[in-house]
């Protein structure tokens, strides 16, 4: 009866639960190969698995690839998925809080283009920006919609105000940069 306590402390995974876990890693992992180095370096990692990572944006043959997947599979075993996951996912816009900050962004903007006083407003709140510059994209916004023109200014003014709201430069600058 001593040995069936002990027993009783052990909690039990299926083999067929274990492999369903290391697919889930593996998955994760595959999902990582896809975004950029840029953006890779910003997600919560090992020092071990990005390099892993970044060693796989070198490879070509379908075989290398095949076997790096799986060392990246098994180096996620050893990792915390969770905040590799939320990071994912903001990368994505796929947070709530992300998708909210988008919409603020784009609410902002459409005041800003409505309503030139909203500069002052953006000026008390962020004494560093370049308020001559923000005027002068909208107005090059309010007469690319007049004209039908493509909404360049349109969308430097969302660039523009993203960074004021602590988003960074965006994501294609930091792409670009890494392509040179």
């Amino acid at each position: 009866m001593h040995h069936q306590d002990h027993d009783d402390d052990l909690e039990i995974v299926s083999k067929s639960q274990k492999k369903r876990d290391m697919q889930a890693l593996q998955d994760l992992g595959a999902e990582l190969t896809e975004i950029s180095p840029a953006r890779l370096k910003k997600i919560p990692m090992s020092e071990r698995l990005l390099e892993a990572l970044l060693d796989m944006h070198k490879l070509t043959k379908h075989e290398a690839r095949r076997r790096q997947l799986q060392f990246i599979g098994k180096i996620m075993r050893d990792e915390d998925t969770a905040p590799i996951r939320a990071a994912i996912d903001a990368l994505e816009g796929n947070s709530r809080e992300e998708k909210a900050r988008m919409h603020r962004i784009e609410h902002l903007r459409t005041q800003l283009l409505e309503d030139e006083t909203v500069l002052t407003e953006i000026g008390n709140a962020h004494p560093d920006t370049d308020l001559h510059r923000l005027r002068q994209l909208r107005r090059n916004a309010i007469k690319e919609r007049a004209e039908n023109r493509p909404p360049r200014a349109y969308r430097e003014i969302f660039q523009i105000l993203k960074e004021l709201e602590g988003g960074g430069p965006s994501d294609q600058a930091d792409e670009e940069a890494d392509d040179e």
